[in-house]
């Protein structure tokens, strides 16, 4: 049996999968939107994207508009390579099994 290859911990988590998943398709994307597609707190929300924005994943940039915050995530150069990588060993791991 081959051998298996390594999922990146960082991208494996559930939800931080699902916002890589939208990300790649967006240039940028708002934090109520993220919220929204996901279904998730806030709480869980922010953490999740902490942990991408210190593996430089995905960048952040918080503003004004209208008076009211705006914080909109991008994925970096790196999370694009990152979840690419990441497809690829999921499809290697999964073999014959999709196709």
């Amino acid at each position: 049996m081959p051998e298996l290859p390594e999922l990146n911990p960082v991208i494996h988590g559930k939800l931080r999968l699902a916002l890589l998943s939208l990300l790649v398709g967006v240039e940028e994307a708002e934090f109520t939107w993220l919220r929204a597609k996901t279904g998730s707190t806030d709480g869980n929300l922010g953490a999740q994207l902490l942990k991408l924005e210190e593996a430089g994943y995905v960048s952040v940039e918080k503003k004004f508009v209208q008076r009211k915050p705006q914080t909109l995530y991008r994925m970096t150069e790196a999370g694009r390579q990152a979840f690419v990588e990441y497809v690829q060993a999921l499809k290697q791991m999964l073999g014959g099994a999709i196709g």
